[in-house]
Order: C-alpha cells, then sequence, then structure tokens
C-alpha cells in the first residue's frame, strides 16, 4: 500500500512540474518583444566584439536583442514582402523604444528592408539557445599539422594553454577553449602583444 502511495505521489509531482514547466515556458517566450521594428547595425560596428564575446560581421545572418539567450535562432519575416531569415542572436539591443531587433546588413537585405533602415517585422523562435559563459578563442589556422603544433608550443611558452582542433578538411586550429567571458579581452590583449591581433571569438 504504501509503494503504491508512494508511486501515486510520485506521478503527482511530475504531472505537477511537467504543467509548471509548460507554464513557465509561455511565460518565458511572452516576455519577450516578438514583433515590432527592426534595424539593422553595421559601420563603426564592424569588427567590434559584441556582447556574447564575438567579432562583429554585419556580412553574417546575426542579430542583437535585449533579452533573448545567445545563439538563438529567430525567424525574422517581412510582413510587406513575405521575405524572410533566420538569424543567430550574438548581441544585445537595440536600446532605442519601439524597436525590437538590430539586424546585420546582410539579413536586413535578405528581407528587403536595409534601404528603409526601420521596418516592421515579425519574429518566431526557431531554436533556443543556452547561455554561455565561456569563448573559444581561434588564434589560427593551418594546412600543415607541424606549423599549428610549433605556434601551440609557444604559447605555452608564455603561459597559455592552447588545444588543436582538425576539421573534416584537415585544417588545424589552434584554439584556447572555454574562456570566461569576462577574461575575453584580457586574452585578446595579451595575444596581440605577440602579433596575434586578428583572432576569431567563438561561441563554441
Amino acid at each position: 500500500m504504501r509503494n503504491a502511495l508512494f508511486v501515486l505521489m510520485v506521478g503527482l509531482v511530475f504531472l505537477t512540474a511537467s504543467a509548471l514547466t509548460a507554464e513557465q515556458s509561455q511565460q518565458i517566450v511572452e516576455s519577450h518583444d516578438l514583433d515590432g521594428m527592426a534595424s539593422w547595425y553595421a559601420g563603426k560596428f564592424q569588427g567590434r566584439l559584441t556582447a556574447n564575446g564575438e567579432v562583429f560581421d554585419t556580412n553574417q545572418l546575426t542579430a542583437a536583442h535585449r533579452t533573448l539567450p545567445f545563439d538563438t535562432l529567430v525567424k525574422v519575416t517581412n510582413p510587406v514582402n513575405d521575405a524572410s531569415v533566420v538569424v543567430r542572436i550574438n548581441d544585445r539591443g537595440p536600446f532605442i523604444e519601439g524597436r525590437v531587433i538590430d539586424l546585420s546588413r546582410a539579413a536586413a537585405e535578405r528581407i528587403g528592408i536595409a534601404a528603409a533602415g526601420v521596418a516592421p517585422v515579425d519574429l518566431e523562435i526557431v531554436h533556443w539557445g543556452q547561455e554561455s559563459k565561456t569563448r573559444t578563442i581561434q588564434i589560427a589556422a593551418f594546412s600543415q599539422r607541424a606549423n599549428a603544433v610549433a605556434l601551440a608550443a609557444r604559447l605555452e611558452q608564455h603561459g597559455f594553454e592552447p588545444e588543436l582542433e582538425e576539421s573534416e578538411a584537415r585544417i588545424y586550429r589552434v584554439i584556447l577553449p572555454e574562456i570566461p567571458l569576462d577574461a575575453v579581452a584580457r586574452h585578446r590583449h595579451q595575444l596581440a602583444a605577440l602579433g596575434h591581433t586578428d583572432v576569431l571569438v567563438r561561441s563554441r
């Protein structure tokens, strides 16, 4: 009897937790602005660090949103021409009242709002991202493994802990994995002092 009662109680707890999870998920969706005006940015922001520690490239399909988790994929639709594009959230903004998303130039061009500058859009969450508190710094990439090994050895002499990453195309990347967000700028400065000014900050 006790076992049956225990199973029943566990089942009730599970159902309650499931209901709360669904309710909380709906609240999360409703707490984010999913329609309104979109703008786009480039110019002086090109090459600067985004809020998640990446280097901003207005030619990529990315966007800034005030609250959506980084790496969330959002479908942005222009209701005037029904053109749409999927962008990845990697920055924060826009901070102008009435605007809900700030697109890269490439994304704005894809849906035909680049000329207007600001236009109404509809947003749809395609995939929820998860906030990451670390970044990967890619220092260099080589076609010869020996060159990557040599660079990694030099970096170790300066106190870094580099790793080698091999792609399917046999490109060997020298990376610093799992760098805390608040340490990315310091690492970039230290690498620049060693002549590595063109590093790539990746979200993974």
